[in-house]
């Protein structure tokens, strides 16, 4: 079978190995402060880079731990990733993160639950600190400070509202990453996690285009982008070649499922867009599937079907999972066992399993 044959096979048994899991929650016993990073790596670039060794100088004896996306390795847009986590979290312990975990699988879920499934691992990583970056905007610096301040911030229809205070904060969309940080206070706010004072927010740095790094990657020729990666990201990528897996999918199995599944019981589709679907009939080839799925509402949306078709998820299961999240923290890579000791003990979870 196909690398990614064989990685969605593992992680269709790991996503239901999970649901089986007991809770494992347990009381950290650890004063070292910890760094919860989340972010793709998609592959690490210097942005990524900046982020960390900002929050890594303003809490300098912390324990720096970064959540990887993990099952199906497709990302926030439904696209595969250009490299499995493995390969992500090595090269992130490399330049600076002491752990890297693994993350929900974010390229099968809709943005509410994947927002709600990061804030679940926050609060079982016993997160003191939290980096984000973000994108200056007018009106956007009150928000974060109201965020910082503990406020339940959330994102409306074309407005940001402040729930503590019942104030509007702004009567616009966000920039995607600021709407992110937002998103992310909602959620921490309903799971009644406090997050005063946790966020640490990094203006990000110009000059880095993932468009122009995607580009390089398929092609192998580093030296336009040299500027906006560190040299170990550009080594791993140069050494796993056979591993870069952005852009490949089964699609023999897309159409199997898409002639042959209950699609109104998988994740993210509904009644309306399954008969869509169904009503052009049976499927010969991959380009008929996706000429059956409507647009959407968003840019990527025909890319996060194919990949609830690509990995039939049900929304009951897909419930189940998140409500248990995470039942087992799995370790993608760490820097040393004594790091990897500081950080069992100061997690709230027993169920802490390896995969390196």
């Amino acid at each position: 079978m196909s690398l990614v044959g064989d990685i969605l096979r593992r992680d269709m048994d790991l996503f239901y190995e999970y649901l089986d899991v007991d809770d494992g929650a347990c009381e950290g016993s650890c004063d070292v402060k910890l760094v919860a990073d989340f972010t793709e790596y998609n592959p690490l670039h210097n942005g990524h880079y900046h982020c960390m060794k900002v929050a890594r100088s303003k809490v300098p004896d912390s324990l720096f731990v970064a959540i990887v996306p993990g099952l199906f390795e497709r990302s926030g847009r439904g696209i595969p990733y250009i490299l499995p986590r493995e390969l992500r979290a090595e090269i992130a312990v490399s330049l600076g993160a002491d752990v890297v975990v693994e993350g929900p699988p974010m390229g099968l879920m809709g943005s509410g639950q994947y927002s709600l499934c990061l804030c679940k691992y926050f609060k079982a990583l016993n997160a003191d600190y939290i980096p984000r970056g973000y994108n200056p905007e007018q009106g956007y610096d009150e928000i974060l400070k109201r965020i910082n301040q503990g406020h339940h911030v959330a994102p409306k229809p074309y407005k940001i509202v402040d729930k503590t205070t019942g104030e509007v904060l702004l009567k616009d969309k966000l920039k995607e990453d600021n709407y992110v940080i937002a998103s992310f206070a909602n959620s921490l706010s309903k799971i009644g996690f406090d997050y005063t004072g946790k966020f640490i927010f990094v203006e990000r740095i110009e000059g880095v285009s993932g468009t122009r790094i995607r580009e390089a990657v398929m092609t192998g020729e580093f030296d336009s982008v040299r500027d906006m990666m560190p040299q170990k990201t550009i080594d791993v990528l140069s050494e796993n070649k056979d591993s870069i897996i952005f852009g490949k999918r089964l699609e023999d199995r897309i159409v199997y499922n898409a002639n042959n599944c209950d699609l109104a019981s998988l994740n993210l589709l509904n009644d309306k867009l399954s008969s869509q679907i169904k009503s052009f009939g049976t499927f010969d080839t991959f380009g008929d599937v996706v000429d059956a799925i409507p647009q959407g509402f968003s840019t990527h949306f025909k890319q996060r079907i194919l990949s609830i078709l690509e990995n039939p998820i049900t929304k009951n299961d897909m419930s189940s999972f998140i409500d248990k999240y995470p039942s087992k923290i799995r370790v993608l890579g760490y820097k040393n066992d004594e790091v990897l000791g500081v950080f069992k003990e100061k997690v709230n979870s027993e169920n802490i399993s390896l995969s390196c």
